[in-house]
């Protein structure tokens, strides 16, 4: 029962996650096509730093109880380890995001609202690698 409710908050805490993985993007992109406007700029600002730092708390949390599954329940396979290399670029598209975000409080510019539609796209093909692996355990 223990392995249920673990892979439960597991679950929960990377659903979390994930919300802030595909909408950190999508702020950047309305930052980049919000122009001048001082009042929403400032407001996609607030609304990404406050979204940045709680993906971060749910990453957190996704990792404690990942660990403990692969720790104590003993999940082991070649599925694991390519499931984590993609989680890891996914973490690492999450980081790309949030310093572009920081970056745009310090005066930089963002790319384009067309190169940050595509960066928006990268995490769905990495969802699916992750959710097949998952299920399928190919290897």
């Amino acid at each position: 029962m223990a392995y249920f409710w673990t892979k439960t908050a597991h679950l929960v805490f990377v659903m979390a996650w994930m919300g802030g993985v595909f909408y950190l993007p999508r702020i950047l992109v309305n930052l980049a096509e919000a122009g001048d406007e001082p009042a929403v700029r400032a407001r996609l600002v607030l609304m990404g730093r406050r979204l940045y730092k709680f993906g971060h708390m749910m990453f957190g949390f996704a990792f404690v109880f990942g660990l403990v599954l692969w720790l104590h329940f003993h999940m082991s396979g070649g599925w694991l380890h390519a499931k984590l290399a993609l989680v890891a670029l996914m973490l690492v598209h999450y980081t790309v995001s949030g310093r572009w975000l920081k970056g745009v409080e310090k005066g930089k510019p963002l790319p384009s609202s067309k190169a940050l539609r595509w960066f928006n796209e990268i995490p769905v093909f990495l969802l699916i690698g992750i959710v097949f692996l998952v299920l399928a355990k190919p290897f």
